[in-house]
């Protein structure tokens, strides 16, 4: 779409530098679209005292759409020690802006897909009757709430009264935790609502429906935590019953699932989950086919807010490096599932198909696909920049 605006939105560490790779990509591909940077990280909450400033906020919710490179948040000590002198005892209290910009715009719904690239030497292998080595081959696409559960900051460390005598009066807290002193008790509060959690098992349906997935999987955990995990799961046998009847539904609990990870991946399809059991599986499945250098993900809102981004980290250390080593393909692989959402998909399967031909040669590998430690000679001994895998994504464009 002609005159399109994209908020760019570098971060910390490595995000700059994989998502100047993204738009070169995009721009040699022909999306035409004009780029707006965005302030967001490290940098301005030691500054200004906020790593996600108001005027952040204002470009989003004029241009809708975000790529997103990658965040450092550190604990609450480090993160004040670090804040400018002249902020230190003003109250100023570090978050995550990334989880900020998720409650902000309510991106409820998060999609990670973990797809295989053939040829990719990280792919996860097994071996098959007769001693044999099997590949399977990993297409799951993990369905996050984003914005409820642990996630949702409701916590304390000695909490106040009222919320201690609320606690007392369930008789499990009396029995179990009644006579932990108060200033001794840390707690968070794993909250789900109907709302939101019938919003993204109908998201995930959906998609499984649109996309010719045959199965829905439901990784929680309702046979302990009965009351969230339970209700997730009630509603999703609702949902299925009344409007995806030909979706098989499957139910697992998020610590099996990660044990069945490695026996039949392929098996699975479109799962469903809540924040942090979402979080949980998505980085399992992600290393059954590369790692974080190969998960891409992106965020929904509601009222039409998208924000597109890897689900690696900053990696400070590496972005200081003369010759960037970084696999790029994760921040590429979310700017195509923008570029899907856009309608653009002519020109987001032209850059899959790109990056499918230079894996499957094998010519040309980052450190990681080498499987080796992240140091800069890794170049010296036959890994590639991050600036040359791009490179050789954009010669393969057709």
């Amino acid at each position: 779409m002609a005159g399109r605006s994209i908020v760019l939105l570098p971060g910390d560490g490595i995000g700059s530098i994989v998502l100047d790779q993204a738009v070169r990509v995009l721009d040699a591909a022909g999306f035409d679209a004009e780029y707006i940077y965005g302030d967001i990280g490290w940098k301005y909450w030691c500054s200004e005292g906020n790593p996600l400033p108001e005027r952040t906020l204002k470009l989003i919710q004029k241009h809708r759409i975000a790529l997103f490179g990658a965040i450092t948040s550190k604990p609450n000590d480090e993160a004040r020690a670090e804040l400018d002198p002249a902020l230190q005892d003003r109250g100023f209290v570090y978050s995550s802006p990334i989880v900020g910009l998720r409650q902000y715009f309510n991106l409820d719904i998060c999609v990670r897909p973990c797809r295989s690239y053939k040829g990719n030497p990280l792919n996860f292998i097994r071996r098959g009757s007769g001693n044999t080595i099997e590949e399977p081959r990993i297409d799951a696409v993990i369905f996050r709430q984003n914005t409820e559960c642990l996630y949702s900051g409701v916590e304390w460390t000695n909490p106040p009264d009222n919320v201690y005598q609320a606690l007392q009066s369930h008789p499990k807290f009396r029995k179990n935790f009644g006579d932990v002193p108060v200033d001794e008790l840390s707690v968070s509060v794993r909250i789900f609502t109907k709302k939101a959690t019938e919003r993204i098992l109908k998201a995930a349906f959906s998609y499984a429906r649109e996309n010719g997935y045959k199965s829905v999987t439901v990784c929680e955990k309702p046979n302990v935590v009965r009351e969230t995990s339970g209700m997730m799961w009630k509603m999703a046998r609702e949902i299925q019953k009344d409007i995806f009847p030909e979706i098989k539904l499957i139910n697992t609990n998020i610590d099996a699932q990660m044990m069945w990870l490695t026996k039949n991946p392929e098996e699975y399809g479109v799962i469903v989950a809540g924040n942090m059991f979402g979080d949980i599986v998505s980085d399992g499945f992600a290393g059954l086919i590369g790692g974080l250098g190969f998960a891409c993900s992106a965020q929904y809102s509601a009222d039409g807010v998208a924000v597109f981004e890897p689900t690696h980290g900053s990696a400070p250390k590496y972005a200081d490096y003369s010759t960037p080593i970084v696999n790029p393909i994760a921040m590429i692989e979310s700017a195509c599932m923008m570029l899907d959402y856009l309608g653009e998909k002519k020109i987001s399967g032209s850059i899959r198909d790109a990056i499918a031909e230079v894996i499957m040669e094998g010519r040309v590998r980052t450190y990681d696909m080498m499987k080796m430690q992240g140091r800069p000679e890794v170049i010296d001994n036959g890994a590639v920049s991050t600036i040359r895998m791009t490179d050789e994504i954009i010669s393969r464009l057709k």
